[in-house]
């Protein structure tokens, strides 16, 4: 069973926070899955990682790129795990819950990181740890503080 923690975005948005986490994981050796609710969302985060640093690069793709067992980072819309990822992060509307119950034991780690600002967006982070906290699932909650940087709450 995967450990479950949800990110809380309140001061910075996802494409400033995304990139600094993918980067620190692909350090570590990690692949990763990003899933996202639309394929529009895909291309966007697929410009943003080519554009988002001179100083670094982090290797990724997606369904139309070519041997998606090579990419360590793979972006897409569903829920495929092509790179043989321990981690996977849900984001834009994404279900982590549905994930974890239909079965991604093959992961160490998910990750649901939702904007705090939006109210829908936190409505729906919290019916989600419900489910999972009531199935059994190893929780942590992870919140932003004024220096961008992450607290865990619970």
């Amino acid at each position: 069973m995967p450990e479950v923690w949800f990110y809380h975005l309140v001061r910075q948005p996802l494409e400033q926070v995304l990139p600094i986490l993918l980067e620190k994981a692909t350090g570590q050796r990690k692949r990763l899955v990003v899933q996202v609710a639309t394929p529009e969302r895909v291309d966007a985060l697929d410009e943003l990682l080519w554009t988002w640093s001179e100083e670094s690069f982090i290797p990724h793709g997606g369904p139309r790129d070519d041997d998606p067992a090579t990419q360590w980072v793979y972006l897409t819309t569903g829920d495929e795990n092509p790179n043989s990822a321990s981690m996977r992060i849900f984001a834009d509307g994404a279900n982590v819950a549905d994930a974890a119950l239909a079965g991604a034991d093959q992961y160490e780690r998910l990750i649901l990181m939702f904007d705090g600002g939006d109210e829908d967006a936190l409505s729906e982070a919290r019916a989600q740890w419900k489910t999972l906290k009531a199935a059994g699932y190893p929780l942590s909650y992870w919140q932003q503080n004024e220096n961008g940087g992450w607290e865990k709450k619970a």
